[in-house]
């Protein structure tokens, strides 16, 4: 049933008792965090055997160097192997960072804003009000490195298989626009699945800048929430069969696989693009943290151990997942009141409550003592043009933690849309 189907009175009557259990909730005094995609202590207790597995005769590698000293920028092979099904690519295409693929994201644009990047014919920063296509809604994190840095930000809509690819497509005749920001695996906070059609269109597209990039940003390339993980197309053979060999560079971590403080991070790309990042990065560094590699190499011990461990992951969070889904379907009954699908992976739930109520829930949650990500975070700038979408992260609370604040944040997006209602009939 659509709201405008009801009476006045009947909506007025349903306002009253969904009021009544605000202050109910109110009550409980609540202080729950549903802000932020983190792994919970259950989850980084998965992997506090690796706080001690290496001891002082286990700090060498396959080919007999000592972790403990400088070198091996680009990290160390036997790791590289491990985690190269994380990016789609070849070892020898891969480098072992330190703990943070944001941090590899940021370099990777800085140095492309000071100094280009293969095919470029001279610096980003040069170049007359350079863009970035931002599939939204999306990662905050990445509009921020765009604001960092001066770049444009031009909104693209999602599908439900990825961003809509004629509007990308379009766009991509503007020699201005250099890049575009892709969480392709259970999209941040969409939870959608690029589908093989718009990973070959990605590929395939002519670019009006000659050194256009993906920043393919694969970061729950194993985070499954169910039995039957999705697949996902690697878009490096994509675009090496496009004749685009340089077009993507590919970013992962396992911050949210061992320790989010402490993992390792990851990146991706063709033979020229593995080449200047290197050139790069070493000019800052003379190497990388072996200790930890080794430490996660001895963990795992190959693709089966990581596959377990994910496995042990998805038994903590998929009834976390279950309900949140559970809460809103349970709250919202009969009424038409907003829209979420239940993910298959990744780290969040995205909802579209009725527009112009987002901001609205986030300050009814707020009043219940549940902290939500705010409102229009999810749009480049902040600004959600219907404000309506919100981004739930059920991750880091207990379970029953959850529970309760999903039954609140469905109580304050019912409400925010009972009201809305309300208000436009009195007003009209």
């Amino acid at each position: 049933m659509q709201l405008h189907d009801l009476e006045l009175s009947a909506l007025q009557d349903r306002i009253a008792a969904a009021r009544a259990d605000f202050e109910a909730f109110q009550a409980l005094k609540l202080h729950l965090d549903m802000t932020r995609g983190k792994p919970s202590a259950a989850q980084l207790d998965l992997a506090d055997a690796m706080l001690g597995n290496l001891g002082p005769q286990d700090v060498f590698t396959a080919s007999g160097e000592d972790a403990r000293n400088y070198g091996g920028l680009q990290g160390l092979p036997e790791v590289r192997a491990l985690f190269a099904g994380l990016l789609g690519a070849p070892p020898e295409q891969v480098v072992v960072g330190e703990n943070s693929s944001l941090a590899l994201m940021h370099d990777c644009l800085a140095w492309a804003m000071l100094h280009g990047v293969p095919g470029s014919t001279q610096p980003w920063s040069r170049e007359s009000a350079p863009a970035f296509l931002c599939p939204s809604p999306g990662y905050d994190r990445h509009f921020a490195l765009c604001e960092a840095f001066g770049i444009r930000m031009i909104p693209v809509p999602m599908t439900g298989e990825g961003p809509d690819m004629d509007v990308v497509e379009a766009h991509m005749r503007d020699p201005a626009v250099k890049g575009m920001w892709c969480v392709p695996l259970y999209s941040n906070p969409t939870g959608e699945i690029y589908s093989p059609e718009t990973v070959r269109r990605l590929a395939q597209m002519p670019t009006g800048a000659p050194d256009f990039r993906l920043f393919w940003d694969n970061a729950y390339a194993v985070h499954h929430l169910t039995p039957d993980p999705a697949v996902l197309e690697d878009i490096l053979p994509a675009c090496a069969q496009a004749g685009h060999d340089d077009r993507a560079f590919v970013f992962a971590s396992t911050s949210k696989i061992t320790f989010a403080g402490a993992g390792l991070a990851f990146f991706g790309g063709s033979p020229a693009n593995v080449g200047w990042f290197l050139e790069m990065a070493g000019r800052r560094s003379i190497g990388p943290d072996k200790l930890n590699q080794l430490r996660h190499l001895r963990f795992f011990g190959d693709a089966e151990g990581l596959k377990r461990h994910m496995d042990a992951h998805r038994a903590i969070l998929a009834p976390k997942f279950d309900a949140v889904d559970a809460a809103l379907r349970e709250r919202f009954d009969d009424l038409a009141i907003a829209q979420w699908r239940r993910p298959r992976g990744g780290y969040f739930i995205s909802v579209d409550a009725r527009p112009g109520t987002a901001r609205k829930v986030v300050t009814l949650a707020r009043e219940l003592g549940i902290a939500l990500t705010p409102a229009g975070a999810t749009w480049p700038g902040g600004h959600d043009p219907q404000d309506a979408n919100l981004r739930l992260a059920p991750s880091f609370p207990p379970l029953e933690d959850v529970r309760t604040a999903s039954q609140g944040i469905a109580l304050c997006i019912l409400i925010a849309a009972l009201e809305a209602e309300r208000d436009a009939r009195l007003n009209s």
